[in-house]
């Protein structure tokens, strides 16, 4: 019995001693991956490797020294022309310039609504005129809220801006893009892209010679009833070119200088979509 037990003593302390071995061999490799990572475990799987060969087994990754390539620049082309449709705002809307030449940029688009559906779509501000006693304005609507007056002129009509007509462009093209206070060459790159402008100028592409104002809402706004809106649909060196919802015209060229200024007039003022 105490011959059994002896026995029984040294082998449980030969299995203690084994496996404190053991242990302590693996606390090592896990040590020595802490630093050498994957080195650690090929030697684990080849312990009899030599440790300078397996170090020259994980290749470092490579450092690149050269520069990134920049993108490159591009480069606006001295003209472009896009053929868009040319839709006469007369004889049913006479005051319906914006809402006319947003139904060229639709149609260019694919998007098939007529002027006469667009507007009464078109958000109005249907504030009345309150005129003084010389018959001047008072106090009427804002077009970057709506249109203002009636587009029929039956009564009293005038027009609307960028922020107002934006709202009915973005209902039929997600992708819509207000360019106002832009720069023009972004205009006309965006004209060399391919996709036309709903632009802010004058009747008669002069600079008005009158301005009126009156209070709103928002606040006093002043402008001119000379505003009227057309389509950009190309830019060479001296010219842009319009569809002009006035006379109907395609591609009517209208010195570039002169038309930027009357442009400026008007506050930037241009719509769009993106691709």
């Amino acid at each position: 019995m105490t011959i059994l037990w002896q026995g029984l003593k040294v082998t449980f302390g030969f299995l203690l001693i084994a496996g404190l071995v053991f242990a302590s061999g693996v606390f090592t490799m896990l040590l020595y991956a802490k630093f050498k990572g994957e080195d650690a475990f090929l030697f684990y799987q080849n312990p009899n490797m030599p440790l300078a060969a397996v170090s020259q087994t994980v290749a470092p990754l490579p450092v690149s020294t050269s520069a990134p390539t920049p993108l490159p620049i591009k480069k606006k082309p001295e003209s472009a022309m896009i053929e868009a449709p040319a839709i006469m705002q007369h004889p049913e809307l006479p005051a319906g310039c914006e809402i006319t030449s947003l139904a060229m940029l639709l149609q260019f688009a694919g998007i098939e609504k007529s002027k006469m559906e667009l507007a009464a779509e078109m958000p109005k501000d249907e504030t009345k005129a309150v005129l003084h006693a010389n018959g001047s304005i008072k106090y009427w609507g804002n077009p970057n809220v709506g249109f203002v007056g009636d587009v029929t002129r039956k009564g009293m009509g005038f027009g609307i801006y960028h922020a107002g007509l934006f709202p009915l462009l973005k209902s039929y093209m997600p992708t819509a893009v207000d360019l106002t206070n832009k720069s023009f060459e972004s205009y006309e790159q965006h004209v060399a892209d391919g996709i036309p402008i709903v632009v802010w100028t004058t009747i008669n592409y002069k600079l008005p010679t009158k301005m009126v104002s009156w209070e709103t809402s928002l606040g006093k706004i002043e402008t001119t009833f000379s505003e009227h809106a057309v389509l950009l649909v190309g830019y060479d060196k001296n010219n842009v070119y319009l569809n002009d919802p006035t006379n109907g015209k395609k591609a009517f060229a209208v010195n570039k200088e002169q038309f930027i200024q009357t442009w400026e007039a008007m506050g930037k003022q241009g719509i769009t979509y993106n691709k």
